[in-house]
């Protein structure tokens, strides 16, 4: 629980930062090498794609609002100002640099990430209030259902997969790199957060994974939202752990058994690891029991 309180502090003191406020002295983000022109930048919010090349530069997400200065600076090292940011969907730990980037930068995203940047949003689950961002934080260019970009010899195919994380989640596929940014789709060995009132569901979300999985070969290289660079074996780990965590609930479900009597009965001890970071047993629990009630409904 105070790892939660923690990191919502974060998220909230991020929503009402100014320009001056943003951290560029320190030492915020280390990158580590993918492959020949990609990069994964690693900070405090969601890990940050990077195509350096002849053409310039292209980063996936922007971190938080706070940190835009800090990677304006690793970005200088490397070529300069990016020329693209692609979101992966709205949250402010993967979108919070836009603000400021935007003012120079083409902004990509799917429709539905412009429509929640534009307005007040609430995260009931943690108790959140974000506000609309400014103009220069909204994507300019947005998509229904995939892009595609050619950008340093590579071709970025950004797919949107419905009602996963959020109801705008977009993949990027980067071809022949072999690297896929799964934005938070995929938080790696980690129960995720699945956002059920921006119109996430824990099984949309397992639906899309096998989707991906199905389009992707062994040898990929897989940028998750959140958590170290990783492999299709521990995609696979991840979405396994989506599929039976939820049948898990959704059994105690049909037994009549109430939310708090599953998160006391608890989930099988392989899966305990996983409640060690943002997202807690107790906490992924709740999101399974909401997601199945949603999808009676529908």
């Amino acid at each position: 629980m105070k790892k939660i309180i923690s990191l919502l502090s974060v998220l909230l003191a991020t929503v009402s930062y100014a320009h001056d406020d943003v951290n560029s002295d320190k030492k915020v983000f280390s990158e580590v090498v993918v492959t020949e022109g990609v990069s994964m930048l690693q900070g405090t919010g969601g890990n940050i794609g990077l195509l350096n090349g002849e053409d310039g530069l292209l980063i996936i997400d922007d971190d938080y609002k706070v940190n835009v200065g800090a990677l304006e600076k690793v970005l200088d090292m490397e070529e300069g100002k990016p020329r693209f940011i692609i979101n992966t969907h709205w949250h402010n730990d993967h979108t919070g640099g836009n603000e400021h980037l935007g003012e120079y930068v083409t902004i990509i995203a799917h429709d539905n990430v412009r429509k929640r940047l534009s307005t007040d949003q609430e995260i009931k689950f943690f108790g959140m209030k974000i506000q609309a961002s400014e103009k220069p934080a909204l994507p300019v260019i947005t998509f229904d259902s995939s892009l595609s970009l050619h950008f340093n010899g590579q071709e970025l195919n950004v797919v949107h997969y419905p009602n996963g994380h959020t109801d705008g989640d977009s993949i990027v596929l980067i071809q022949p790199a072999n690297v896929v940014h799964m934005g938070d789709h995929f938080f790696s060995g980690k129960f995720p957060f699945v956002d059920v009132e921006s119109g996430g569901n824990v099984i949309g979300m397992t639906n899309n994974i096998k989707a991906i999985i199905a389009r992707l070969d062994s040898n990929v290289k897989v940028i998750p939202g959140h958590g170290p660079l990783s492999t299709l074996s521990d995609l696979k780990d991840y979405g396994y752990m989506l599929e039976t965590t939820s049948a898990t609930v959704k059994e105690a479900i049909d037994e009549g058994m109430s939310l708090k009597k599953i998160q006391a009965k608890g989930l099988p001890d392989r899966w305990k690891s996983w409640g060690e970071g943002f997202i807690d047993e107790g906490k992924w629990i709740e999101m399974i029991h909401i997601s199945l009630k949603a999808k009676e409904h529908e």
